[in-house]
């Protein structure tokens, strides 16, 4: 009987000796993986492309500045406070779309974003200074990537669709409740909304959905690295091919390109000044001439 009991111990303690090993190893796999899905999976710029777009945008704006004439003083001025009356636009909507990028990323299982701090609407964790400075001076810019490791999702090609629309989905979010906010504004004090103050707080207003619904437009182009790109590679199923990394690695010089030759502009304007539109006039009421006031065309 004693001989049968230690049979069955030792029994016992090798097959627990063979699930902690398993574990074990299964720890570090899963150690290694989220590493390397990091890395794969984290939206990178190349720099050096960027800075040669800036520097290009830059040009073209300083010499249409000198092209229109004018006084430099009254044309100075009048930049400046254009800037500054962009400058929230920009900071709501780069933070916000980060934003949404690494809550759901979260919510789908991954903790990485979490991790490095993302998991704030504070601009000071999403916005990157020399995307922040092109896109305030040259209407072309970026954020900081969020870095997400999709090996940790539930569901790995549904969570990477639903991250991938995050953002977008955020920015026209904040579009539409910014139309709320000035219905309301308009509504309860119209008296005010006629005032100098009023009229600044209003455009202000409509900055920050205009920049949110470029933004969404913008980075629903299928073009790395921009979110469209990797939506359309996981719903067409080449998320994980050869091919998809090809394209990637060209990708920013496809962005530079398109840049250069104002084709998103083109493309993405016209619709986007229209669902404005829809936003502004049809659903909320608003006058089709405080769209008027930051109208591209």
């Amino acid at each position: 009987m004693q001989a049968k009991c230690d049979k069955i111990k030792r029994i016992y303690l090798l097959q627990n000796a063979k699930v902690q090993k398993a574990f074990a190893f299964y720890k570090i796999w899963r150690v290694k993986e989220a590493a390397e899905g990091t890395e794969q999976l984290k939206r990178f710029y190349n720099y050096s492309m960027l800075i040669v777009l800036v520097v290009f945008l830059a040009v073209e704006r300083i010499l249409s500045i000198a092209a229109a004439g004018g006084s430099p003083g009254a044309s100075a001025m009048s930049w400046l406070m254009e800037t500054l009356l962009t400058l929230p636009a920009i900071l709501i909507g780069l933070s916000f779309h980060e934003f949404a990028h690494a809550k759901v990323a979260q919510l789908c299982g991954d903790p990485t974003p979490g991790s490095y701090g993302r998991l704030s609407l504070s601009p000071a964790a999403h916005i990157d200074p020399m995307g922040f400075v092109a896109l305030l001076f040259l209407g072309f810019g970026w954020g900081m990537p969020v870095p997400i490791n999709s090996s940790y999702f539930k569901k790995r090609r549904s969570g990477e669709i639903l991250v991938g629309l995050a953002g977008v989905a955020m920015n026209l979010a904040v579009a539409v409740v910014t139309g709320l906010v000035m219905k309301l504004l308009l509504t309860l004090a119209p008296a005010f909304c006629t005032t100098s103050l009023g009229g600044i707080l209003l455009y202000i207003f409509v900055k920050i959905s205009w920049v949110n619904l470029v933004l969404m437009g913008f980075n629903l182009i299928p073009v790395p690295p921009l979110d469209g790109f990797n939506v359309l590679a996981n719903l067409l199923k080449f998320r994980n091919k050869q091919i998809y990394y090809d394209i990637y690695n060209k990708g920013m010089l496809l962005l530079v390109i398109l840049v250069v030759f104002n084709i998103p502009g083109k493309l993405i304007i016209g619709p986007l000044f229209r669902l404005g539109a829809l936003i502004f006039q049809t659903i909320m009421g608003i006058p089709w001439a405080y769209l008027l006031l930051i109208s591209p065309l």
